[in-house]
């Protein structure tokens, strides 16, 4: 105890100089040092350029607590007794790890002398609260636990789906990804807000030998949908310890969430000699620079808080049969997309995988309303546990005005395949149900009972008026069997007595999406629908996307709309907890080919088209 004393009171007058905090926002005291003595390379540094102005801006109004030189040694907290650099430590003397303890003593040290009096005893100046160990135990203690933090660096690294790492993938590959605000159906996707390059964080400082969790201040290098390439203050540019992490994760805090957290702002030490003054340099730096909003985290969690519940009872595409719904039971929920496992599913391996916000899940009673082909179940009593989902809970679509002219039967279009996403074909409207909804088959491939038929709305944005292949130079897959190629719809019209559908009553919105050739995302396989892999944008028409997944052949390439639910930042998988499957090993280059010279659509499958395999 005492020897900790005579280190406080040793401290030279610089020492004495740093504050009680770190606190960067307006609102906070007035800094009532001068700022003027920082090193001379601190005055050679530019000024941090302007960021837009919706995110928090740091202002120099506010106490700074300038941490270790490397100078001060060591010392004790009379609180709780942990060891650390006394630079380090909360007020002026250096007396305590914390703001929580400074104040827990404070109160204890208040009983302690009131139970003096009531004793009649004379009130110490400082009531001792703790017994202590002596300080040379103490050293010892924490020169074993350095020793086990280094083993354990040694012996523990990250553990990632073999291997994969979104971070070194995309530097690696000198690419760029797509930013949050193209998935407004993701986390964050509404309010992302102006999260750019330049704003600054409190993270982790992972280049320290202290015992306990220390931070620093980053910036940020580079974005990469939720993941963020930081930099820690003072490295200038040098890039040796850059790290990757996801901007939404537990660790991220704005500026500032230090101060009001207690918790100790230590710079790395590999750059603890560059400056002098850290208090100057920090100043100078986070002046007018942006920081997260302080609700960030509270954000982060109310968006990833989903309507569907687990017992939910939902129609839903049969994967067997695309011409009916069934009735699904939700079996788990994360990140938003939901296990559906069909109720006479009595193993609850027969399932179902689709975002919440799919077009192919529905309320119960929607088939029988739009007159849409069901299955009814066999079971004859539904399980008490299991309750229909609210219809509020699922995606309106599009009103639309059926006027005189509306689609009709045996209508001719073009539209996705759902059984090959990767091929736009010559189509048919069979049917035409409630509420602006048709039922739509591929020409020459079509079962005889219809099984295959599928639903489309009449706004869905993956089909198409006769003619738009051509137009957007897109390859327009005839139908099986035809011989005169090239394919010309003029001809094909007159051959088959069919007229086009009206080419106004296709949706036609394009919204500014963001996208670009050769962002990267996570994307969901819709060919086995339970995985998100690693994908490149490589092709856009419009709103329509060509996604590629990497590793893969060009044949395994899926069109998919721009504000699909299919799609996903780059990091979702690490933030929700969903796996994300890396891309394919150069080694299973052969065995695709081989599978795609196998491959040919199955009607009674249509989930289980060229699919791939899945990498654990």
């Amino acid at each position: 105890m005492e020897k900790t004393k005579d280190l406080a009171d040793l401290s030279s007058l610089s020492e004495r100089k740093r504050r009680d905090s770190f606190g960067m926002f307006d609102g906070y005291d007035s800094c009532s040092e001068d700022t003027s003595s920082s090193s001379s390379s601190d005055e050679s540094e530019e000024e941090v350029a302007p960021l837009p102005s919706s995110l928090p801006i740091i202002k120099n109004n506010g106490q700074v607590y300038t941490y270790p030189d490397g100078k001060s040694g060591m010392a004790t907290c009379e609180m709780c007794g942990m060891v650390g650099v006394r630079d380090a430590f909360y007020s002026k003397t250096k007396r305590f790890c914390s703001v929580s303890c400074s104040r827990s003593y404070s109160s204890n040290s208040k009983k302690a002398s009131i139970l003096a009096r009531l004793q009649g005893k004379p009130p110490t100046k400082k009531a001792k609260v703790l017994q202590k160990k002596p300080l040379v135990a103490k050293l010892a203690a924490y020169a074993q636990y350095k020793a086990t933090l280094k083993n354990q660096s040694v012996n523990k690294a990250p553990v990632t789906v073999e291997g994969f790492s979104w971070g070194n993938y995309i530097t690696s590959n000198n690419t760029a990804a797509a930013p949050v605000t193209c998935f407004r159906h993701a986390p964050m996707g509404n309010c992302w807000g102006d999260i750019a390059e330049g704003v600054r964080v409190e993270v982790p400082n992972t280049d320290s030998n202290l015992p306990t969790k220390v931070f620093w201040i980053s910036g940020i290098v580079k974005l990469a949908g939720f993941n963020a390439l930081l930099r820690y203050e003072g490295f200038e540019n040098d890039s040796s310890l850059d790290f990757w992490c996801n901007i939404c994760g537990p660790d991220v805090h704005p500026v500032g969430w230090c101060a009001t957290s207690g918790k100790p702002l230590v710079p790395p030490q590999t750059i603890q000699h560059k400056y002098t003054n850290w208090k100057a340099f920090l100043v100078k730096r986070l002046t007018g620079a942006k920081t997260l909003p302080p609700d960030f985290s509270q954000k982060v969690s109310e968006s990833m808080q989903y309507p569907f519940k687990p017992s939910m009872r939902v129609e839903v595409v049969d994967k067997t049969h695309l011409c009916r719904t069934r009735v699904a039971v939700v079996d788990s929920v994360i990140g938003g997309r939901l296990r559906l496992v069909y109720e006479e599913s009595e193993d609850k391996t027969d399932d179902f995988w689709c975002h919440m916000y799919s077009p192919l899940i529905h309320p119960i009673g929607w088939s029988r309303s739009i007159g849409h082909r069901f299955k009814r179940t066999d079971i004859l009593k539904k399980q008490e546990s299991n309750y229909d989902a609210p219809s509020h809970l699922f995606t309106k679509v599009k009103d639309i005005e059926q006027g005189s002219e509306w689609f009709k039967e045996g209508m001719k279009l073009e539209a996705i395949d759902p059984l090959n996403l990767s091929a736009i074909c010559v189509a048919t409207i069979r049917k035409v149900l409630a509420d602006g909804y048709l039922m739509i088959g591929i020409d020459g491939s079509e079962a005889a009972d219809g099984s295959d038929w599928f639903c489309y709305h009449a706004s869905s944005p993956s089909i198409f008026p006769v003619g738009f292949c051509e137009i957007n130079k897109i390859e327009l897959t005839p139908p099986r069997g035809y011989t005169k190629l090239p394919f010309k719809w003029f001809d094909y019209l007159r051959e088959t007595g069919s007229i086009a559908a009206p080419v106004k009553l296709f949706n036609k919105e394009v919204p500014n999406h963001g996208f670009r050739v050769g962002m990267k995302l996570e994307a969901v396989d819709l060919m086995e629908p339970r995985l998100v892999c690693v994908a490149t944008v490589t092709r856009i028409i419009h709103r329509l996307l060509r996604i590629h997944f990497d590793g893969w052949e060009d044949e395994y390439d899926q069109w998919v709309d721009c504000e699909s639910s299919d799609l996903y930042p780059v990091g979702w998988c690490q933030l929700t907890g969903y796996q994300l499957q890396p891309p394919a090993p150069q080694s299973n280059k052969d065995s695709q080919s081989n599978i795609s010279k196998q491959k040919k659509k199955s009607k009674s499958q249509p989930y289980k088209g060229h699919k791939k395999s899945c990498c654990k």
